[in-house]
This record gives C-alpha cells, structure tokens and sequence, in this order.
C-alpha cells in the first residue's frame, strides 16, 4: 500500500517533507523500547534528559509551547513514515506503537487531520525559516553526538553511492532514500544496524541541505 494515495496524505506528506526533523529518531528508539504509556510530556522530558532538547525560549511558556510543538512534529513525520507496516497513534495523553495497523486507515487519518495539520506545517512554531534551519541543524549536531558519529564529512558522490543513487538525483529521490534507509538500519529496528545507520546519517549531513529545496 503506498500512503501517497490518499489524497488527504498528499499536503500532509508535503509539509512534513519541509523539513527533516532529527528528533524523529531518537523518538523511534524510545518507542521501540517502551511502545505504550507515552505522553507528550513524557517525550520531551526524556529527550531533554538525552540532552537533545535544550531551552528554546527564554519566556516559559514559549519555551513549552516549542518543545511540545517540536516533538508533536517529529510524531507525525514518524507515523507517516512507518505506514503501511506500524501504526503510531499521537495523541498528547495516548501515544503508542504497534503493528496493528487501523483497519479503515483512512477514517483514522482523517480522524486527527488538523491536528495533524497544524503540528507539520512550521509557520506555526512561530520563527522564522532561517531560525528553524539554523535550530535543526543544531539538533542534528546533537543527534550525530548521540549516536555517536565523530566522523568527517563525506563528499556528494560518495554520500550518493551510499544511498544507492545517481548523480543526478533529484532532491525528493534523495529525500525519500534516506528516509527508507533510516527506518531500514535503524538500530532499534528489527534488522537494524547501527553502523550502517551511522553511514546513512553521515551521508544524509552532505545530502540533506540539498534535500530541502524538493524539486
């Protein structure tokens, strides 16, 4: 089944594509080692405590209202991902993960659309679109010192070769691979492989920049 045919799918899919959120796999191993009896503010407290989560805002409120924003966002990006295979619910107080996908998957979609809606398109986090790339780039930083990637940067053509593609792919070729290999060789996956996620992370550092402009 390919997600993509659900038209209601299609805008999310467009907004989540923006940009790549590394918070949605440190979010995965979490849900993989303890899959139910999630909520939101459970999340963000452990990946604040992972160190991936620092102060966003100096006002309180704001800076609440970022984290959970921030977290909700690597959610949906998750649960469309791991479709058709594994359904994450999200909701604020009931996320969970199972491979008990809905059977009317699309009622259930359609069910939280706006929600859904609002938590993938960034014009909501209120910042503008430089801050948001210069505050995931940061995280990214983080999230390579969390899995513990040191290496340096690799050059374009071996970043593709590693990816499997052509030099002249297009950027949503680009971001659609890498995509299929992080949830492929993600350690805490079945079949997982933490070296060869390693080496996908390090070749989506060259590749991702380019990935954002989605041709």
């Amino acid at each position: 089944m390919d997600i993509a045919q659900y038209s209601p799918i299609t805008d999310i899919l467009s907004k989540a594509n923006s940009h790549d959120n590394p918070l949605t796999w440190p979010l995965l191993s979490l849900l993989k080692e303890q899959p139910q009896h999630w909520k939101v503010h459970y999340l963000v407290t452990k990946l604040r405590d992972e160190g991936l989560l620092d102060q966003l805002d100096d006002d309180e409120s704001k800076d609440l209202f970022k984290r959970n924003f921030l977290t909700m966002n690597a959610l949906y990006q998750l649960q469309i991902m791991l479709l058709p295979n594994q359904w994450l619910q999200v909701q604020s107080m009931d996320i969970f993960l199972t491979i008990h996908v809905p059977f009317q998957l699309e009622v259930e979609l359609q069910h939280d659309a706006s929600l859904r809606d609002y938590y993938l398109d960034w014009k909501n986090y209120d910042a503008s679109g430089d801050l948001i790339k210069e505050m995931l780039e940061s995280f990214w930083h983080k999230y390579n010192d969390y899995v513990g990637d040191d290496s340096p940067v690799v050059g374009r053509d071996y970043a593709l070769k590693v990816f499997g593609l052509p030099k002249d792919a297009s950027s949503r070729d680009i971001r659609k691979r890498w995509r299929k290999l992080a949830l492929k060789w993600h350690p805490d996956r079945t079949g997982g492989d933490s070296e060869q996620f390693r080496q996908a992370c390090r070749a989506w550092q060259t590749l991702r920049i380019e990935a954002a402009h989605i041709s």
